[in-house]
């Protein structure tokens, strides 16, 4: 018998949904992926979500910020696209290596294995080597028995040279899965020209025309829209693109992405998805009532406060997404619209802070590397600590802070980090012993959720309401130790400990000193769920509150 190129599909419990794009980038696969895995789990169904992305990178933790938004990182210390982000925020659920693989990660694992003799000596080729190792990743979360529907956004638009490895795995997976076991839903774009006053069609007609030469064809179409799609054009939209009248979902601009789970509710996303499928054993509805009232205290605020978020990628709102998204849970939960002013930390002297703060109710000095920008953010820290503004700083933003104090308070005017300048004479900010021999830079820092005890009473330890917590990191340098009972005798506390290796996670200055004054070594940001809000952020939002009242 002649050799099958493509090996049998391993049996799963799981269904699969998979999301493509058209037309351009930026239409919101991310967001409609999340919220119809909203939805279903909202009817009681086991929903996890996984981004392939068509980049040859490993992963994004080499990307600057402003090519490809923040860099997301998991609990087990992968470093993945930003749209594992908007899924956890939505579902409330970890995600982890799985739910983010690249063309570079497929790659050099086929050709690793090819290396080791694995495919006895056989010509490796995209088809079916690299597409079985696309179909394998595909299938991997549907087969542990965890979840009842994975979805899977594959990134970048039909038609991209890049996406063809991925569209053509999904084309054979519609072949080898069980009838009614996985679906295709297409995002595409209905323009508005405003000259002949009409949304068109065309160019979604197009991009499903690419699909289907590749060999797809889509059970549902969702049409982003300015304009509401009238009953005849979804007729036109489902004769040319060969889709039921049904299957034609409209997505209109929303004014926050919260509200896409209710919009896609209204068009019946989720119950064409669950009938396509045969779906069985959820609820008739889905079970929203938190997520409404999170967004009814989203659109009504009582109060409103501006806080300055200084960093030196502020010019792309993405590279600070989850800092953004975590003001909004925050703001929602106190009642309170927090209005973000993005200042360049580039910017920033002594001689101009006050100006470029004024008017703000709190500060928060964003992560980062290296040195461009961070002797504006020491100047933003010592005016918010001397003039009573509260301050949160995150992961670089504490390391700001623990040089400032130094600086200014323990009378060590040449302190640093030897990140910015390796020859310091007080290093109170050094390299991670385990990073000293470390050569490469992907995926080599300190990844992942570790342990933090809390000194009992510390703000932190209120905060959280607990004094054990987990946090996820991303860095080399962390405080040294040398310098730590210096800074607690000059009133700066470390608040915050990794139980096993000693490493300060938080410190803060206590409440008579200061209004608000807390900064972590670790990204607060990347916990922070619309149905739990990071306490930290919480807490930070309350703190402005409170100042701008006086």
């Amino acid at each position: 018998m002649p050799e099958r190129s493509n090996p049998p599909t391993p049996a799963s419990a799981a269904k699969f949904i998979f999301v493509t794009g058209g037309v351009t980038s930026s239409l919101g696969k991310g967001i409609i992926s999340a919220s119809l895995a909203k939805l279903l789990q909202a009817r009681g169904f086991r929903v996890t979500i996984q981004k392939f992305d068509p980049y040859i990178n490993i992963d994004p933790g080499t990307l600057n910020p402003y090519e490809h938004g923040e860099c997301y990182v998991t609990d087990d210390g992968a470093e993945t696209d930003l749209d594992l982000g908007h899924y956890e925020r939505f579902l409330n659920t970890p995600t982890s290596q799985a739910n983010n693989v690249t063309t570079g990660r497929i790659y050099d694992t086929v050709i690793r294995r090819e290396r080791e003799g694995a495919f006895l000596g056989k010509t490796v080729q995209v088809v079916p080597h690299i597409t079985d190792e696309i179909k394998r990743r595909m299938l991997l979360l549907g087969q542990g028995g965890e979840f009842d529907v994975v979805i899977t956004e594959i990134g970048g638009c039909i038609g991209d040279i890049e996406s063809l490895p991925f569209v053509e795995a999904v084309r054979q997976l519609r072949w080898e899965l069980p009838p009614n076991d996985s679906l295709v839903i297409h995002l595409t774009l209905l323009p508005y020209l405003a000259a002949a006053g009409e949304l068109k069609t065309k160019p979604t007609q197009h991009s499903v025309r690419d699909l289907r030469e590749a060999g797809l064809q889509p059970d549902i179409l969702v049409c982003r829209t300015e304009h509401s799609i009238p009953p005849e054009m979804r007729r036109k939209i489902a004769l040319f693109c060969n889709v039921k009248i049904n299957s034609v979902i409209e997505s209109l601009d929303a004014d926050t992405i919260y509200s896409v789970p209710l919009m896609m509710l209204k068009e019946q996303l989720d119950e064409r998805v669950i009938k396509r499928l045969k779906l069985t054993g959820g609820a008739p509805q889905p079970d929203l009532e938190v997520w409404k009232d999170f967004l009814g205290r989203l659109k009504n605020p009582t109060e409103e406060v501006t806080i300055a978020l200084v960093g030196k990628y502020v010019e792309l709102p993405d590279a600070y997404k989850s800092i953004n998204e975590s003001f909004v849970h925050a703001g929602a939960l106190n009642e309170c619209r927090v209005k973000v002013r993005s200042i360049q930390s580039d910017h920033l002297t002594p001689e101009n802070v006050a100006e470029n703060l004024r008017g703000v109710d709190a500060v928060l000095v964003a992560p980062g590397f290296g040195e461009r920008g961070f002797e504006g953010k020491i100047a933003a820290v010592q005016y918010v600590r001397e003039n009573g503004i509260p301050f949160f700083g995150i992961c670089l933003g504490m390391q700001v802070a623990v040089v400032e104090y130094a600086r200014h308070v323990l009378g060590l005017p040449d302190a640093n980090s030897t990140e910015m300048d390796a020859l310091t004479p007080h290093p109170v900010i050094a390299m991670m012993e385990s990073q000293k021999d470390i050569t490469q830079k992907g995926g080599t820092m300190r990844l992942g959720a570790y342990a933090c005890d809390l000194r009992r009473g510390s703000r932190a330890a209120k905060a959280y309401g607990k004094t054990h917590i987990s946090e996820r990191h991303r860095h080399r340098f962390e405080f040294n130790g040398e310098y730590l009972a210096q800074f607690e005798a000059a009133g700066m506390q470390a608040s915050g400990t990794n139980p096993e290796t000693g490493l300060v996670e938080i410190i803060e200055l206590p409440q008579t000193v200061h209004p608000w004054f807390v900064a972590g070594q670790f990204h607060p940001e990347l916990k922070s769920t619309v149905e739990n809000p990071h306490p930290l952020f919480v807490r930070f939002v309350r703190a402005a509150m409170q100042y701008r009242k006086g």
